[in-house]
């Protein structure tokens, strides 16, 4: 075999087992043995471990391989050019020298440490077979890695950004895909009227109000706005203003329209008992009478009879503290803040209020026709009764074709007291307006009749004032802009009044006006001149409108005005 030492091709023709053993065969030798195959064992020669060759230690290490190859097998030959064919080294415990073991080289040459490996562990391959991989040796992936790993470069401010963009630039760049989505997708927000302008002022001299000289009043034009104020805004006593509550709590338990007489109610003994009281208004009623309920609230308003607002109470609630507390409740309901109810009457001084509360009840009650109907009569018949029935502001109401009454009250602690209304017709519209004048006295006079009657007079002064001072004006003219339609988004479309818009005030009140949609909802897109909404000025009865349109065409939110929404 090319390659081979002269040495070993001579040992290699001698056969198996007649070598003759060297003059050195009694002692360890540590030379590896012969490719050729395995050295006879004497039994009589004790066993001694023989040395592997440096690099079969280091490199084949595998001793088990080498001995399970059979007697006589052929040597493997080597696989590295230039190296003589040597036998991998058995294992040093396994090994036993033997007297027959021919003589060796005394240093066999170096070996590489691939060869060892490959014969130990496949001592029958042929010699032109290719290499085994070792157990040792690296997977494939793992050596791959091993060279395409290599160190990650020393970290700087521009790696570190750079690789932050890498990172976070499709994240970014995803979330605001999907923002500008949600926003494109998004509901439009609902356009809204704005007001632009200064309220209307009217023309002439400021009012003034001639109030009363003590206690305190209140007034207003329904609709319209506030007269003001007079006097300490403190709790007084109601006296019979407050039937005016009781009323109202019966009309709102047991309601009756126009034209109807409601239920009957039975007069008991203790209203019946009443009735001859010399101290307190009542109505001489009897007891087993019965009367509707709509003649009952006459007794309780007209003549102010004490004795039948218990009976009411009694009738509604079962007893009078149960109505009382239904006064209290709806007092509250109306905002009535500074006013107490103790009892049905208002005979008690406990029962207090201020004429800004009681003008908040004027308010409320002018909206029954009932109860507008009632207190408007100076006078009633009512079978039954013994004669006619006044009105004890009956003079008050002849004297003033446009007076609408309500009720009074007068005791020592109340002194005089009036709810009152009044109505003007202006550009044939019925103007409301609503007052309140509280502790009213006469001065050196214990009389609560001549306490009420100065209340009275100082009333229809303020009456009357407010009825003369009442005056139209055109507030708005056709084709005004009046404000705009904001559509949420940044776009405004001016909208102008379709026609003039009048409206009743007096001098120095400022008017108020005020965009609705009446009712329908505002466009996001309208050609110029579609009408979508109305200009107001006022509230409730005293309310005038005139409808508003586009003074240009109003173009939905572009795509631009969508991205950039907020909120």
């Amino acid at each position: 075999m090319a390659g081979e030492s002269p040495g070993m091709t001579e040992r290699k023709k001698e056969p198996a087992g007649t070598a003759q053993p060297s003059p050195e065969a009694s002692e360890p030798t540590g030379i590896p043995e012969r490719p050729g195959g395995l050295p006879d064992r004497s039994p009589e020669t004790p066993e001694q471990p023989a040395k592997a060759p440096e690099w079969a230690r280091e490199a084949g290490k595998q001793p088990a391989a080498a001995a399970e190859r059979p007697a006589g097998a052929p040597a493997q030959p080597p696989t590295a050019p230039g190296r003589p064919a040597e036998a991998p080294a058995r294992p040093e415990e396994t090994r036993k020298p033997s007297v027959e073991t021919p003589e060796q080289p005394a240093q066999a040459p170096a070996q590489p440490e691939e060869a060892p490996k490959q014969r130990a562990e496949n001592p029958e391959r042929p010699a032109d077979a290719p290499a085994q991989p070792s157990a040792d040796a690296p997977a494939p992936l793992d050596l791959l890695a091993q060279l395409t790993n290599r160190p990650a470069p020393p970290p700087t401010a521009a790696r570190t950004v750079a690789r932050r963009l890498k990172i976070w630039a499709p994240l970014v760049l995803l979330l605001a895909v999907l923002l500008g989505t949600v926003q494109l997708l998004r509901p439009l927000p609902d356009p809204e009227f704005v007001v632009t302008g200064s309220p209307y002022t009217f023309t002439g001299d400021a009012f003034a109000m001639p109030w009363p000289g003590e206690g305190q009043a209140a007034a207003e034009v329904v609709g319209v706005g506030s007269l003001g104020t007079y006097g300490e805004r403190k709790p007084v006593p109601t006296a019979s203003v407050a039937k005016v509550m009781t009323a109202y709590v019966i009309l709102k338990d047991h309601p009756l329209k126009a034209g109807e007489e409601g239920d009957r109610i039975a007069i008991d003994a203790t209203a019946a008992k009443e009735a001859g009281a010399e101290e307190e208004s009542r109505v001489d009623v009897s007891e087993g009478q019965s009367y509707t309920q709509f003649q009952m609230l006459q007794m309780l308003l007209i003549p102010s009879g004490n004795n039948i607002a218990r009976q009411l109470a009694r009738w509604d609630a079962g007893s009078e503290d149960a109505f009382v507390k239904k006064m209290k409740e709806a007092a509250a309901e109306l905002g009535m803040d500074d006013t107490t109810y103790t009892d049905p009457s208002g005979l008690d001084a406990s029962t207090v209020s201020t004429a800004v509360d009681q003008v908040k009840l004027a308010r409320e009650v002018m909206k029954n026709d009932v109860l507008r109907k009632i207190v408007k009569m100076p006078n009633a018949d009512i079978p039954g009764l013994p004669g006619r029935i006044y009105n004890n502001n009956d003079d008050l109401l002849v004297s003033n074709p446009g007076g609408l009454g309500i009720k009074t009250g007068s005791s020592g602690p109340a002194g005089g007291a009036l709810m009152w209304a009044a109505k003007r017709t202006i550009d044939g519209k019925e103007q409301l307006i609503v007052g309140a004048t509280m502790a009213q006295r006469q001065a050196g006079s214990n009389d609560a009749n001549a306490h009420l009657k100065v209340a009275k007079d100082r009333s229809y002064k303020m009456i009357k004032a407010v009825q003369d001072a009442l005056v139209p004006a055109t507030v708005v003219r056709k084709g005004d802009v009046v404000g705009h339609v904001d559509d949420g988004l940044g776009g405004r479309t001016p909208v102008v009044a379709t026609r003039d818009l009048r409206a009743v005030g007096w001098g120095g009140l400022k008017a108020k006006l005020e965009l609705t949609d009446g009712g329908k909802l505002i466009p996001h897109a309208a050609r110029a001149g579609t009408e979508v909404g109305a200009l107001t000025v006022g509230t409730g009865p005293g309310r005038a409108q005139v409808p508003v349109a586009l003074q240009k065409d109003m173009a939905a939110p572009g795509a631009g005005a969508k991205l950039t929404r907020l909120g």
